[in-house]
């Protein structure tokens, strides 16, 4: 099995729909040991039923946006685990005001609210668990195309994406130091409780069933499949890229 063992911790399951619920299939039937983190007490109870499915050893609570928040959780994970093989960031947020009409119009509260959940928290995630990744741990963090592309009402997210690829690169300096990988998976819309958020997404559903080379939408299976790939020893060579898993939209121009 490719994931034998391996110890991984998801953030940002939010129900059966979610992208990382698909990676934690993927991960669980290859092998994987599981544990899963929730926001609140409202993700909670929609994460313990999951864990229980997919024999989660643990969940722990964790606020992104707080320092302190995890620290304790890396401190708890430390105690029930001792180390990492597998961190997984499918964190995201912006006001869905932010998400239609006008980029221009962005407030400057909600750019600093997009950029700190859907960016900033994958390097306070990285620092908070870099001592519990050794040699050969990986990292991977969720993106869109929207982050090189101009898409309708993406708006802000698009930008804070943008900020979260580069990030991608940057750690791959410094984790690489210690022989961790870190990578992001570029997938195809998908219908989810974040992306419900976006105005006209039904729009770019069909949009890329029309126009991507495989003429369909990718699943969370799919995009499961790719993280597989990224997360086992499969990859082993391969740091700082964005790799894409959405039925080749992305190739396409005019």
């Amino acid at each position: 099995m490719l994931m034998k063992d391996k110890k991984a911790l998801i953030f940002g399951v939010a129900n059966e729909r979610s992208i990382a619920y698909g990676i934690a299939q993927q991960f669980k039937e290859q092998g994987a040991r599981l544990a899963f983190s929730y926001a609140n007490d409202a993700i909670r109870k929609r994460i313990e039923p999951i864990s229980e499915e997919l024999g989660g050893e643990f969940i722990v609570q964790c606020d992104v946006q707080d320092d302190a928040a995890l620290a304790a959780t890396a401190a708890e994970v430390k105690e029930k685990w001792g180390d990492v093989d597998v961190l997984v960031h499918s964190v995201a947020y912006a006001d869905r005001n932010d998400l239609a009409g006008r980029y221009i119009d962005t407030s400057r509260a909600g750019f600093a609210l997009a950029m700190d959940v859907s960016a900033y928290s994958l390097v306070c995630l990285c620092k908070a668990f870099e001592p519990l990744l050794h040699e050969d741990s990986t990292v991977m963090a969720m993106t869109y195309h929207g982050a090189q592309k101009v898409v309708t009402n993406y708006n802000v997210m698009g930008v804070a994406k943008a900020a979260l690829e580069a990030s991608v690169r940057y750690l791959a300096v410094d984790l690489g130091a210690k022989g961790v990988r870190i990578n992001a998976i570029s997938a195809g819309p998908i219908k989810t409780l974040a992306s419900s958020g976006i105005s006209g997404f039904k729009t770019i559903l069909h949009t890329i069933e029309e126009r991507a080379p495989l003429r369909r939408n990718v699943t969370i299976e799919d995009v499961g499949k790719t993280a597989l790939f990224l997360c086992s020893d499969l990859s082993h060579g391969v740091t700082g890229e964005v790799l894409y898993a959405d039925s080749g939209y992305n190739i396409m121009g005019i």
